[in-house]
């Protein structure tokens, strides 16, 4: 059994879907393209695919991870291309990689997201953040499946920083960008966590819903305050040892003649 390790994207209009609704379009995905996958034991049959920390409904993303289980090696670069091509615009299948070290959950310990807050002045938001960053806590309140919830949205914020406009807004047009670095911890801090925070702090509330984008997620560097790319670890075992041999024949095979 070879597994594989993808990333994939949530673009545009796409940020909207669900998990379930990824799940969805993933597995008919698989089935477009002819994947060899795996399946579990028992009476009910699945693919084995294992998903790692989606992003909520709503946000974009750069940098969500799964992981698939094959019966029959493939070469991860053609697998990604077949994969993409049978998946909808805006879930976008960027990388994949033969998974050669174990953990990838355990890897997603941080994330980078960008928050757009049209509306907004560079100048409010720099001081929401100041207020926020100075706080010991910053508590807001949640609905759960269990009811309202009250934490700490401080705790788990690595950095707060407010970053360039974009150079055509003008006074008119303001638009305030923030980057944020912020552990997982349990319970999970959102990035709508701490927009509420700020609101707490500062009174800062953009007039319109907030865009945001994870950028990337990974094991955070504590020395170099970084957020590290998890398949890094994969993709150097994969260059320090030879692939499979049924990979390299696949890799190898001669293409059809030309038309």
């Amino acid at each position: 059994m070879q597994r594989i390790r993808l990333r994939y994207t949530k673009r545009g209009r796409l940020r909207f879907t669900s998990h379930r609704d990824f799940q969805r379009a993933f597995e008919r995905a698989l089935r477009r393209a002819e994947v060899p996958m795996a399946y579990s034991a028992g009476f009910t049959p699945h693919p084995r695919v294992s998903y790692a920390n989606a992003a909520p409904t709503g946000t974009g993303s750069e940098a969500e991870y799964l992981e698939i289980a094959l019966a029959e090696p493939r070469d991860p670069e053609k697998l990604r291309e077949l994969l993409d091509e049978s998946m909808p615009v805006g879930l976008d299948i960027t990388e994949a990689v033969e998974a050669r070290t174990s953990g990838l959950a355990d890897r997603l310990t941080a994330s980078v997201w960008e928050l757009r807050l049209e509306g907004v002045e560079g100048a409010d938001a720099q001081r929401a953040v100041e207020a926020f960053l100075a706080a010991e806590a910053v508590e807001v309140q949640r609905r759960t499946k269990n009811g309202m919830r009250t934490f700490d949205t401080r705790g788990a914020v690595v950095s707060l920083e407010t970053v360039p406009a974009p150079a055509d807004r003008t006074p008119d047009n303001a638009c305030a960008i923030l980057r944020l670095v912020v552990r997982h911890l349990t319970p999970a801090v959102r990035p709508d966590d701490v927009l509420s925070g700020l609101q707490a702090v500062a009174d800062l509330a953009p007039p319109v819903p907030a865009a945001v984008t994870r950028l990337a997620q990974g094991l955070f560097d504590e020395e170099s305050g970084t957020v590290t790319d998890p398949l890094a670890p994969d993709r150097e075992a994969v260059t320090a040892a030879p692939p499979t041999a049924a990979v390299a024949a696949d890799a190898k095979a001669p293409e059809g003649p030309a038309a």
